[in-house]
């Protein structure tokens, strides 16, 4: 869900676990069809995605390259890493170009909750972010694998099994503003209620909206998938 840029009352700072007052909210305005806005596109969205990453696969095969995990093989582990995460850069990158559209549709219909309206910004910061997330999740799990995992150990397999899995996780945590930017500039001045001043200030471009919540110290607002912090202050003007 997009993170609103709305203020707390005067000298307080919020924290309500995620069902408690958001959903109950959405579900006492518009029913439970509510907690289901944009539903739909994100559904098409992500199996268009899926489609298309399909496809670029086929289209660009990957060599078959069998796994290395002797450190005197260093060069070559390294280049497999290397070519494996250009590759699924480049099917990532497109899927994402071609399923945006229907993302922002998503968020624009989630955030006609807040002004009621009835009726592709965002790409870069969510291009970078996962571009970022795939190169240093891989070479970092790359990394941790081939040096800090001894291949006498007897766990060894299993341990590199899960490397991938946590670095995973790890990097969508500090990629998380880079989503963040990415869903805000999607529904920013486009003419709902939401995306306007004093809801939002009005954004000139996704740099100035990181520079904006990086001030605010916002960038990782709405990450918790327990608690929902709202600040003490949120300025409802663009900064220069």
């Amino acid at each position: 869900a997009l993170p609103s840029l709305g203020t707390a009352e005067d000298g307080e700072e919020e924290h309500s676990l995620v069902f408690s007052y958001p959903a109950r909210h959405i579900v006492k305005v518009d029913g439970k069809r509510g907690l289901f806005r944009g539903l739909t596109p994100r559904l098409i969205s992500s199996t268009l995605s899926t489609v298309t990453r399909g496809n670029v696969k086929k289209a660009f095969p990957l060599e078959d390259m069998e796994h290395v995990s002797n450190k005197d093989d260093m060069k070559t582990s390294l280049r497999k890493v290397v070519k494996e995460t250009s590759h699924e850069m480049m099917m990532q990158c497109v899927s994402r170009v071609v399923s945006h559209p229907l993302h922002v549709i998503s968020m624009r219909c989630m955030v006609q909750f807040i002004g009621r309206e009835c009726g592709h910004d965002g790409v870069v910061p969510h291009i970078v972010g996962d571009v970022i997330f795939l190169w240093c999740c891989n070479l970092l799990a790359h990394f941790i694998n081939t040096y800090a995992v001894d291949d006498n150990f007897s766990q060894a397999s299993v341990i590199r099994s899960y490397t991938k899995f946590v670095m995973g996780i790890a990097m969508s945590m500090l990629t998380y503003p880079f989503l963040l930017v990415g869903d805000l500039m999607a529904v920013n001045n486009c003419g709902l209620r939401a995306g306007l001043p004093p809801y939002a200030p009005v954004f000139t471009s996704w740099i100035h909206c990181w520079r904006y919540l990086s001030a605010q110290g916002q960038l990782f607002r709405g990450s918790s998938l327990v608690f929902r912090r709202a600040p003490m202050q949120a300025a409802c003007f663009p900064i220069d």
